[in-house]
């Protein structure tokens, strides 16, 4: 057998267990496992490793950095067995690298300011295009982090639901490391800020993307729709057992 049958094999296995936490974690919850969407984040392999993972049943990816996320897209999304592959843009998002992953994301998961939002706004307006994007909030307040605070979120939200060019489908967040309860705390505090901002604005803010290859189960039990999972997905010296 070679590498790559081995690979993709590990690669099937691993996301089966994936699979099978993400729905213990909703059970646990009183949650359908339906209603959780897991994306691959290829940012540390490369396109071999990325069509292994569709061959797998992966079907979403993500990318912290614009020129990856091109160079990704256009070596696979041409592909005939890659017929509905999706890329989606996770890191921080400089506002000179906008034209680079408009019209290439599915989703945006990075808008951590007003000034970024309108600077996305206007470059979609001029492209003719909308693009569907998330509101990156620092809810553990660490300095580290970027993103609105959540009182920067309440003061801006409708200012920033209201510019053309963007469609705001939800929030992000990205809890402390190493810090089971500190996790917990970040995500219901998101969930809870999403429960707040619907009532206000009316948005349906139907995307909770929060949730790593630490914390996924964590997340999916406070309320994550989307989790963002790199090395327990591609990392076959990660265990996944000891999360």
């Amino acid at each position: 057998m070679s590498a790559d049958n081995d690979y993709e094999r590990f690669l099937r296995a691993r996301r089966e267990e994936i699979t099978d936490r993400i729905g213990a974690a909703c059970r646990r919850a009183g949650r359908d496992p339906g209603e959780v969407q897991a994306i691959a984040v290829s940012k540390t392999v490369g396109t071999e490793e990325v069509l292994l993972a569709w061959r797998a049943g992966w079907r979403a990816f993500g990318e912290n950095r614009p020129q990856e996320l091109v160079r990704k897209a256009e070596a696979l999304c041409g592909l005939p067995e890659m017929v509905g592959v999706r890329f989606d843009m996770i890191g921080n998002l400089q506002k000179n690298k906008i034209n680079q992953v408009i019209g290439r994301a599915a989703l945006i998961h990075s808008v951590s300011s007003e000034h970024l939002a309108e600077a996305v706004s206007t470059r979609c307006e001029a492209r003719g295009l909308v693009a569907d994007v998330l509101l990156e909030v620092n809810v553990s307040g660490e300095a580290s982090k970027s993103g609105f605070s959540p009182d920067e979120l309440r003061a801006a939200a409708e200012t920033v639901a209201a510019l053309p060019g963007i469609s705001v489908r939800g929030l992000m967040t990205m809890a402390p490391a190493h810090d089971a309860d500190a996790a917990r705390r970040t995500f219901s505090g998101l969930r809870e800020l999403a429960c707040e901002l619907r009532g206000r604005t009316g948005l349906a803010l139907g995307t909770l993307s929060c949730g790593m290859s630490d914390d996924f189960e964590i997340a999916v039990e406070e309320g994550s729709t989307l989790v963002r999972l790199g090395r327990c997905v591609f990392s076959q010296g990660y265990a996944l057992g000891e999360l």
